[in-house]
């Protein structure tokens, strides 16, 4: 019942078997999204490294309509700060931003400060609703996109009727502009405009998609024609390819929080999980109550409990405890044998004078073993346990 006491090699430690029955749910779970992270890392790994980079030949660069542009006189610049790209608005200058929605409304708005009189010409390639009202003034995003891809001109601007059809299908745009060409109408929406600025000749070019500028759709309807009126129209084309590395997408205005980044549906989401284990919870928990004795399903065996309650002692170094179970035991199976009742066999006054009237012995070693101090070490409660024994023998004795 303690350290010292030997009981059977009956160890109650899991086998390798039983901890991989255990676990291998686990672990397969854990090899599921591994692979899945394998799966989506090698999905996104793909050749679309350069999207809408004039330096990039893949099918979805636009290095071909820089040659084109380069043919033409028309030189092409890469920008990927916005300081650069400011710097870079001019009369003589197409301003191409290749992805608006990337950059923060601090930067959207100080991109529009600078184009707005610069009297140059600004393209807007596939600019959403974060982003299209800020850099372009009076332009809203329709929320639902074209349905065609390749759509007719249906305007007066001489770039789009000369280009004929084109794949400008994309974001569907409306504006209170008077003034403005609304081309390749989709259900009655602009998916291009061609806002005149309030004075000089500049224009802001908002462009529903980029397929007219890809190498793989440069070839088909009229997207080359369409592509290099628009860019073409200046003798410089600087293409602003938005960058996170840019100091200016850290502005003090514009910092958030991780909730802020999350999107509503996520935090909505999580709410209705916690909502859902609480109510689990609460239908799988015990009903609190008075305690009710319970028949055990099997029997257990007096050994297994004595060696599972030595086990715990052993485990809390509990020699006190043992060792006065074990005195408490004795006394009361020795009470009966010479004539002390069971109710007064744990008085040292009724038991002890009984015991030594019966052995003839020293009441004060009995005294020692019966009702002495808690044994010091493990080898000390072996002693006390055959000293126990010896004395439960004696008396039995005939």
């Amino acid at each position: 019942m303690s350290t010292g006491v030997a009981f059977p090699a009956t160890s109650t430690a899991p086998t390798t078997r039983q901890v991989w029955t255990r676990t291998r749910g686990i672990v397969l779970a854990l090899v599921l999204v591994l692979a899945g992270a394998v799966a989506i890392a090698v999905i996104r790994s793909d050749t679309r490294h350069g999207d809408l980079d004039p330096r990039s030949a893949d099918q979805y660069g636009s290095r071909a309509v820089a040659e084109l542009l380069a043919d033409r006189g028309v030189d092409t610049r890469v920008v990927t700060t916005l300081a650069e790209a400011r710097t870079a608005a001019s009369p003589d200058t197409t301003l191409l931003v290749a992805v608006p929605d990337l950059l923060t409304p601090h930067q959207q708005s100080l991109l529009q400060r600078s184009t707005a009189r610069s009297g140059g010409r600004t393209v807007l390639v596939a600019a959403g609703s974060a982003s299209v009202e800020r850099l372009a003034p009076g332009v809203t995003a329709d929320p639902a996109n074209s349905v065609r891809s390749t759509l007719d001109p249906h305007c007066t601007l001489a770039a789009a009727r000369r280009a004929g059809s084109a794949d400008t299908g994309g974001i569907r745009y409306t504006t209170t502009h008077l003034d403005a060409n609304t081309c390749y109408p989709s259900q009655r929406l602009a998916t291009l405009l061609r806002i005149p600025a309030a004075s000089g000749n500049g224009d802001t070019v908002v462009l529903g998609a980029p397929d007219i500028l890809l190498n793989d759709r440069l070839d088909k309807q009229g997207n080359a024609s369409l592509a290099l009126q628009l860019l073409g129209s200046r003798p410089h084309l600087v293409w602003y390819l938005p960058s996170l590395s840019d100091a200016t997408a850290t502005g003090a205005g514009d910092q958030k929080s991780l909730f802020d980044l999350l999107p509503s549906g996520w935090l909505w989401g999580t709410l209705q999980l916690f909502i859902a284990a609480a109510l689990a919870a609460f239908w799988r928990a015990r009903r609190l109550g008075p305690l009710v004795p319970e028949k055990l399903p099997v029997a257990i065996r007096a050994s297994e409990t004595v060696e599972g309650r030595a086990r715990l002692y052993r485990k809390a170094s509990a020699r006190d405890r043992a060792a006065a179970a074990l005195r408490s035991t004795a006394r009361t199976r020795l009470a009966p044998l010479v004539g002390v009742p069971v109710s007064q066999a744990h008085a040292p006054e009724a038991l002890l004078p009984a015991l030594s009237a019966h052995l003839h012995g020293d009441g004060q070693a009995l005294q020692s073993v019966l009702f002495g101090p808690p044994p010091g070490d493990d080898a000390a409660l072996i002693n006390l346990t055959d000293q126990l024994d010896a004395l439960e023998r004696e008396v039995r004795r005939p």
